[in-house]
């Protein structure tokens, strides 16, 4: 019975928090991207292939170059009161374009504006999908406490 028990971990592993979450991440993050490009002039997709690769390479860039950014930049960060994560996702935006061919920011400005509308979306669409099941507790059996009497 424990390889059952072992198996479904998995199963719930990798279908509840980790693959299915990633997918629903690139998901969200591609939606945000093609709606950013609808409304911010100056933010352009040659085809559809080149849409997905921005995504992709935004999404990667968010997992692994963002968190770098984010502690070099805490300082003025925290003197814009966060103000200055637009100009940090701006520049991960403008670092996409740069990386992706048939993607293209034509200056700082429509990223800025890009990089708040994608925020904005991911936010309200992560808010949406996020689960807020109570999760299950699991109790080890407690142990009697050991009483220490350093006159026996």
């Amino acid at each position: 019975m424990p390889t059952l028990h072992v198996t479904r971990e998995l199963n719930n592993y990798f279908f509840s928090g980790g693959l299915r979450a990633a997918l629903i991440r690139v998901f969200i993050t591609g939606v945000a991207v093609f709606l950013a490009v609808m409304i911010v002039p100056g933010l352009e997709i040659d085809s559809v292939p080149a849409g997905i690769a921005a995504v992709l390479v935004l999404t990667f860039l968010n997992l692994l170059v963002r968190p770098i950014l984010f502690v070099l930049t805490l300082p003025l960060i925290v003197l814009s009161l966060g103000l200055f994560l637009i100009v940090v996702n701006a520049v991960l935006l403008e670092l996409t374009a740069y990386l992706v061919k048939g993607f293209s920011v034509t200056g700082f400005w429509p990223a800025v504006g890009g990089a708040l509308v994608i925020s904005l979306v991911t936010t309200a669409l992560n808010a949406w999908t996020a689960d807020h099941r109570p999760m299950e507790r699991r109790s080890l059996p407690q142990r009697p406490p050991k009483i220490i009497n350093p006159d026996d």
